[in-house]
């Protein structure tokens, strides 16, 4: 089975998902937006298989997820999806609601640090 990006069907609720974005959601996409957070490019509610991705980095192969209080009750959902994902060598980083709300600045931070330590950005890489 290949990966199939922005599925066709999924298109009426991707686009629903971007109009109707949480607080959370909109506080991090002004971060994102526009390659302004270490120049990249991120899409939002982007969907590999079934699965719709909050924003996602293709070239570093990035998923960021926004974490809200429905995801405590995911946990088993929310594995398989990040094993999927894992399984073509997507990264999946999680925020939660409250991060986000207290603080973005350590949120960036975080973020920069995980992206700083993947393989393809050393110098062997290159």
């Amino acid at each position: 089975m290949g990966l199939i990006y922005n599925k066709k069907r999924l298109k009426i609720t991707r686009k629903k998902l971007r109009n109707e974005a949480t607080e959370t959601e909109r506080i991090l996409w002004e971060e994102l937006k526009n390659s302004k957070f270490m120049w990249l490019k991120f899409r939002r509610q982007h969907s590999i298989n079934r699965y719709i991705l909050d924003f996602y980095n293709i070239k570093l192969k990035i998923c960021i997820e926004v974490d809200w209080e429905i995801h405590l009750d995911r946990k088993e959902y929310d594995k398989i999806r990040t094993e999927f994902l894992n399984a073509f060598w997507i990264k999946v980083i999680r925020f939660t609601n409250k991060e986000i709300l207290e603080n973005i600045n350590l949120v960036l931070k975080n973020l920069k640090k995980e992206i700083s330590i993947l393989p393809h950005l050393t110098k062997e890489g290159d």
